[in-house]
């Protein structure tokens, strides 16, 4: 149980939320604003909870005043099955919230007033954090599903278009219905912002992948994926074929005929080591 009770000294709480309870305790909605900040709270320690059950490395759960994240430094390499659990037990955490209260207002413990306040706070938190966009629980979700089929940087790629397009219509659908809504138009923003900083990093956020498939742990890859490629495709774009939750072995067609299987790890050493990004990966038959 300690180590769980670690979790809490990873929270961080935004300078700028201090400043909205402080205006909240002015404007008589500190009520308000305590209910968010409880709902928000149980439903990043969700997330890490279940990450810390899976020995996920935490670096931090922050506490932001449109909402919250738990910060992971896992690269893409862990089991799909174990991200799913962690995507889904923030989500999940409404469910005992909106039970609990409801026990409460049967028992006259708390009014029906704050109840329904309390429901729709945990409605509006959980149904927005399913939308499919990046970084949202749902965008995650969507990631996860690309994740399935396609290879890492595709994955990432389709997810991140995808996620445009769903911030598109959810800003012409705020156009339409609640033009004047600053607090959305301020999540709006900051979903954006998100999005246009992981467009920009997203090679970066793909040789983060490649660097911990190399020199992390192995012992998460127990499928093989053969990938059979020409002998005149590059390192590089070979790299790009890679998937997450397998082991791939290189098969090289040379004039037509498969050779003997290189060993992915070859290739990563020839990458990040030998330097040799644009090398033909046939050469590399006479190296290993």
């Amino acid at each position: 149980m300690s180590k769980y009770f670690q979790l809490l000294f990873k929270i961080e709480i935004h300078p700028l939320l201090w400043l909205i309870i402080g205006i909240g305790v002015i404007t008589a909605n500190f009520r308000e604003l305590l209910m968010l900040f409880f709902i928000i709270l149980v439903h990043e320690m969700g997330h890490a909870i279940c990450a810390h059950f899976f020995s996920w490395r935490i670096k931090k759960i922050a506490l932001l005043p449109f909402g919250g994240v738990a910060e992971m430094d896992e690269h893409g390499n862990r089991p799909l099955h174990e991200e799913l659990f962690v995507i889904l037990a923030g989500p999940l955490q409404h469910v005992w919230l909106v039970g609990i209260s409801y026990l409460l207002s049967l028992l006259s413990i708390i009014s029906t007033d704050t109840f329904n306040l309390f429901l729709y706070q945990n409605l509006v938190i959980c149904g927005f954090n399913l939308l499919p966009i990046w970084p949202l629980d749902g965008g995650k979700l969507l990631y996860l599903f690309f994740s399935i089929r396609h290879s890492f940087f595709d994955a990432h790629k389709r997810m991140l278009i995808a996620s445009i397009f769903g911030v598109s219509l959810l800003i012409t659908w705020l156009l339409f219905y609640n033009p004047i809504n600053v607090n959305l138009w301020v999540i709006i923003l900051f979903l954006l912002f998100s999005l246009y900083m992981e467009w920009r990093k997203r090679h970066f956020v793909f040789m983060r992948f490649l660097l911990e498939r190399y020199y992390g742990r192995q012992t998460e890859l127990t499928k093989l994926k053969p990938l059979v490629v020409d002998e005149n495709d590059k390192v590089y774009h070979v790299l790009s074929m890679f998937q997450r939750g397998y082991k791939h072995p290189i098969v090289i067609k040379k004039n037509g005929t498969k050779q003997m299987p290189l060993d992915e790890n070859e290739l990563l050493h020839a990458y990040f080591t030998e330097k040799n990004f644009f090398q033909p990966v046939g050469e590399l038959l006479y190296l290993y």
